[in-house]
C-alpha cells in the first residue's frame, strides 16, 4: 500500500537517529547501535550521518567511547533543518507539482496541495529534537 505523503528513507533515518542521540545525551551513539535501534542498514546510516556531520549538526569522536553527539542544543535543531540537510532546500511555490503553467484555468486541487505543503513546512519548522 502506498502512502500519500512520503519522506525519503535517508530523511527518516536522520530524523529518528537524531532523536535517539538527543535522548541519550551526554552519551555518544555509534552508527552500529543507531542502525540496530532503527532496524536500518549500517552503511546507509553512516552515509546519512556523514552528511549531517558535514553540515555541522553532529560531530563524531573515534575510539571505544566514540560515536555521534549533537553539535548544537536539541532545542535549536528543527525537523525542517534536518530534512533540508538530507533532501535539499524546500521551496514552496504556487504549484506543488512544480509546473510553471497549468493546462487548466484554475488548479484542479483548488490550491489545497499548496496549503497542505505549507502546513507541513510550518510544522517541521516548529518541531524540535528537544520535543522528544
Amino acid at each position: 500500500m502506498s502512502n500519500l505523503i512520503n519522506i525519503s528513507e535517508a530523511a527518516s533515518l536522520a530524523l529518528h537517529g537524531l532523536v535517539v542521540i538527543a535522548k541519550s545525551q551526554p552519551s555518544r551513539i555509534n552508527v552500529k547501535v543507531l542502525a540496530e535501534k532503527l532496524n536500518a542498514s549500517q552503511t546507509h546510516m553512516a552515509k546519512v550521518f556523514q552528511k549531517l556531520g558535514k553540515a555541522n549538526l553532529v560531530r563524531s569522536l573515534r575510539g571505544p567511547a566514540g560515536g555521534f553527539e549533537l553539535n548544537k542544543q536539541a532545542g535549536d535543531i528543527t525537523f525542517l533543518e534536518i530534512y533540508e540537510i538530507i533532501d535539499g532546500e524546500i521551496i514552496l511555490g504556487d504549484c506543488p507539482l512544480g509546473k510553471n503553467h497549468c493546462v487548466f484555468k484554475s488548479c484542479i486541487f483548488d490550491n489545497e496541495l499548496t496549503r497542505i505543503s505549507t502546513e507541513i513546512y510550518e510544522a517541521f519548522s516548529k518541531i524540535k529534537l528537544s520535543d522528544f
